[in-house]
Order: C-alpha cells, then structure tokens, then sequence
C-alpha cells in the first residue's frame, strides 16, 4: 500500500476534534476511545485557530494546542503567554519533524500576537530546550505522617481570631477567583497563572464531561477577624482502614492563602482532621511553609521534587522592564535563538525603581542560550550554576554574579497548575 503524505494544519471545524482527541488519548497512552459525546463536551474550551493536528490521510496522528494565559513575574506584574499543551505524536510516527513544525508555527504566531513568552508544562526533560524553553518554576510534594509530626492534639481552630468553615460550590464560585487573582498579584508570587472561569467551573463540579471520573471535593475557606475571606483549601479524602483503624489520607489539591495567618491556619486545619492518618500536600513550591510549620518537620517526607514550569522569551526588552528588581544594576546579555525570534544583545539598567531594557550593540557581559533566559527570568535559578554547567559564558568577570543578584528572588517560583 502506498504510503500517504503528512500534512499538518490547523483545525477549521468541531467535526475534526473527535480525530484530535483520540490522537491526544493515544499519545498520553490512553485509551483511543473517546466519544463523539465527550468531544461535544469539550470543545468549548478548545480555540479551534490555536489548534493544530498532523494528519496521515484522515487519521490523526499529532496534536498540539495553545491557549491565551496570564503568568505573574516576580515584583506582581502579569504578562501575556502563550501556554502549549496537549502535545502528541503519535508512536507509529515518531522522528518526522511532526513537532517541530507544530512548535515553529506556534511560536512564530505567538510573536506576531505580541505575547511575551511561551510557557508549558513538561512531560519530558529532554524535549523542549531545543525550542528555546528553560524550566524556570519547581515543585516539591510532601506526606505528612501526623502521629509523628508533634501537632497540638487540642487545636480548634485558628488563635488569631478568625475562622475555617466549609463552603459549597455555589460559595466557592463566588468567593474563588476574586481571592486567587489577589493572591496571584502578590509581588513574591512569580510563576502564578490564570484561572479561568471554566477552570473553577470544572473545580465545583459545574462543568462535567463523559468519562471526567468527577468527585467533588471538600471547600474550606479562611476569614479573618473581621469576616474577610483570606484563603482557600480544596482537598479530598482516600480512604482507608485498618483492623478497625482509620488509615485515612487527606490529599490536598489546592491551597491558596493572601497571609501567612491564613496559610497557617488553612495547613493547621487539614493536619488536624480526625481520622487522618496522613496529608499529602499536592504540588508545592520548593520552599512551601509546610515542613517548617510541624513541630517534627522530618514529619513531612518530600515524595517529589521535579521540574515543572518551562518558559520560552519571545520579548526580552518587555519580559525585563517588567519584573522587580531588589537591587540596582546593568547588564550586558548576548542571546542566541536558533529560530530567530528574541537573539540579539540587550543592555538592561534595573534597580527597585524600575527597568529599562534596549538592544545595543555594547560589549557583552554575559553569552547565553534564549531558553537559559527563560530559567533565569522568575529568579528561581542562578546564574553562576549555569556559568559552571557551561550553560552561560561570562565575557566579563563576575558577570554571572552581578546577573544573580539583579534575578534572584526571595521565595522560589512556584506554578500551582497543571495546564
């Protein structure tokens, strides 16, 4: 049988995404079967104009998808991304290019857009660097064995005057994405994204679809003294016992707090449940509270600690004149992008008072690859590390140092969100 040509193209019609998500099951290794029902479902969500698939006759056999995001730069500023997701080829067509050319149309339609940087979730290390990503947000998850962490056996609720009550999902909906966009403007929350209202739809069980496996989960919401709402724990329970013991474990998926008494007293609230046995935190910043709040912190196993958010610079001058600097200082950085989109050499005068960053055509300072800007840019790496990997070159000395002390951050990137 003659073999038949591949062709990549973006979708024009509904009818075409039953193909494209059996490509996307497949891909992910799951299983092939998805309904004409599921995919009605859920496209909705799905901008057909940002949505490409590889087709091998009218099979389907690589997807890939962007969506409109807003991400939060250290200092509480939040810049347009174009964040990729569902990325697959399939197995039968593998080492053809498929995602290369998905990736180049994506990202040169993201510059044309004017959208600052590219973003994604990595299901592979290896992959992504050489489209210019850098990781530049980590996550760490903890198990807490309660019997071992030393909590007051006596805690009822938080000292300070306020309260943790459940919330429905009508209350949630409400009180939700009002308290999260505050919380993702905070200026030491580099990494935080968007939340759609579809995503709190899908959260409170509002938007279902065939097949999700939904199971609403727990709401508690913080207030404070006087009544305002100051976080947000949604968490789920696995359970379990044991000869008439309760092994039960809290799982928490989200927690999102405006003030460390909130964060406190929402993390005190779940470790003190009855019949629990153990919390799992969920994804967390490295440097999460959690541990250190236990009276034990050897309590708290880290069960992962991984790369997480990757970010691709497609505007440096922006990107830069946006972010907080805790110091002044200037910076000569030369940047190579094989696809052309952000090289050049840039001179970059930043300080507490603000940024101004321009091309020039000064001596550099410091050589680097676009995606090592991109681990750079949340203040979650250092340059120094990347000038000892050989990953940054330093054409003047202590470059990677005065680099550090304009990026570095005092709390560690953190992404909450899988997308």
């Amino acid at each position: 049988m003659a073999r038949m040509s591949l062709e990549i193209r973006t979708l024009t019609s509904p009818d075409e995404l039953p193909a494209w998500f059996r490509a996307v099951a497949v891909g992910f290794l799951r299983s092939s079967e998805v309904s004409d029902e599921e995919a009605a479902s859920r496209a909705p969500g799905i901008e057909l104009a940002r949505t490409q698939g590889a087709f091998d006759g009218d099979r389907c056999v690589g997807t890939f998808r962007t969506m409109p995001q807003q991400l939060t730069l250290p200092g509480g500023a939040s810049l347009p991304s174009c964040a990729v997701t569902n990325v697959t080829v399939s197995p039968t067509h593998r080492r053809r290019g498929l995602l290369s050319q998905m990736m180049a149309r994506a990202l040169t339609a993201a510059k044309e857009r004017g959208d600052a940087m590219a973003s994604l979730i990595s299901a592979e290390y290896p992959i992504y660097g050489r489209y210019g990503f850098g990781p530049a947000a980590w996550i760490a998850e903890w198990e807490v064995e309660i019997a071992r962490a030393g909590l007051d056996p006596r805690h009822s609720g938080p000292a300070d005057g306020g309260s943790v009550r459940f919330a429905d999902a009508d209350e949630v909906r409400a009180v939700g994405p009002e308290l999260y966009e505050r919380y993702r403007g905070q200026p030491h929350r580099q990494g935080v994204i968007d939340r759609t209202g579809r995503w709190w739809r899908q959260l409170t069980g509002q938007h279902r679809y065939p097949g999700d496996q939904f199971t609403m989960p727990f709401f508690a919401v913080h207030r404070d003294a006087a009544g305002e709402a100051q976080g947000l724990v949604v968490y789920s329970v696995k359970e379990h016992w044991a000869t008439k013991l309760p092994e039960n474990t809290v799982e928490v998926s989200s927690l999102t707090a405006l003030t460390p008494a909130a964060e406190r007293a929402l993390w005190e609230f779940v470790l003190s449940i009855d019949w629990v046995a153990r919390v799992r935190s969920g994804f967390r910043a490295p440097d999460d509270v959690l541990p250190l709040l236990l009276p034990d912190p050897r309590a708290a196993r880290l069960q992962t600690v991984a790369d997480f958010l990757w970010l691709r610079p497609l505007d440096v001058p922006r990107l830069l004149e946006s972010r907080s600097y805790a110091v002044p200082g200037t910076l000569v950085l030369d940047l190579h992008d094989a696809a052309g989109l952000a090289g050049g050499r840039y001179h970059l005068e930043a300080g507490p008072d603000g940024a101004v960053c321009e091309p020039c055509d000064a001596d550099p300072d410091l050589s680097l690859e676009i995606g090592e800007l991109g681990t750079l840019l949340l203040g979650d790496e250092s340059a120094v590390r990347l000038a000892a990997l050989g990953r940054a070159e330093e054409q003047r000395e202590g470059a990677a140092a005065s680099a550090d002390a304009l990026f570095r951050t005092s709390r560690r990137a953190w992404c909450p969100d899988v997308f």
